[in-house]
């Protein structure tokens, strides 16, 4: 029972880092992830909020991951971006909705900030052990379908992400290249004290 109120904690609280990292680097005005940068589109030419599209791009997402695995649909993970989709709501709408940068040496500590606490939060987030974000089972769909790596499969994910987002004029600039090749390095270098610090909760 520990073990599981560790584990719970640590997927409510990884979420909410992570969607606290990803609304500082919307503010940034730098470039967002591919994935951030298309839910954002999305909600500037379309509408809802960018927390709807979290919610509706995973839903598309667990079912094109379903088609690819040849499985059926992850429902357990409705909770996670329904959960996600809400954070991102909850800082952009109601922590920082009338924050604004000033200056370029703002926008790029908000933008690194942000980064870090993306990363973070990932770390502490995969180590619950609760059903994943569908972009991350997604790279797990496309490494088997194709029989790439996972790196290959990671960057196939992204790229489309980014033609869809450039469609919907997403906000990609140079923090998009930025957190795609740097999120991957910071999680690693985060995921063994995080790991450490559970186990030793847990024992």
């Amino acid at each position: 029972m520990k073990s599981f109120i560790i584990r719970l904690i640590s997927f409510v609280l990884g979420l909410s880092l992570i969607s606290l990292g990803v609304s500082l680097t919307i503010k940034a005005e730098l470039g967002t992830g591919a994935w951030d940068a298309l839910n954002v589109g999305l909600s500037k030419t379309i509408g809802l909020t960018v927390g709807s599209w979290v919610f509706i791009v995973g839903i598309v997402l667990i079912i094109l991951n379903a088609i690819l695995l040849r499985t059926r649909p992850d429902v357990l993970a409705v909770i996670t971006i329904f959960l996600a989709g809400v954070f991102i709501d909850s800082w952009l709408l109601l922590v920082f909705d009338q924050f604004n940068t000033s200056g370029l040496v703002q926008q790029i500590i908000i933008f690194v900030v942000g980064m870090v606490i993306i990363a973070f939060g990932i770390s502490v987030y995969l180590q619950a052990k609760f059903p994943l974000i569908p972009i991350d089972k997604l790279m797990l769909a496309i490494q088997e379908r194709l029989g790439v790596s996972m790196g290959v499969a990671k960057t196939i994910g992204e790229l489309s992400a980014l033609v869809v987002a450039f469609l919907f004029s997403g906000p990609i600039g140079l923090g998009t290249l930025i957190v795609t090749f740097t999120i991957g390095p910071l999680v690693q270098l985060f995921a063994p004290p995080v790991q450490k610090f559970q186990q030793r909760l847990q024992s």
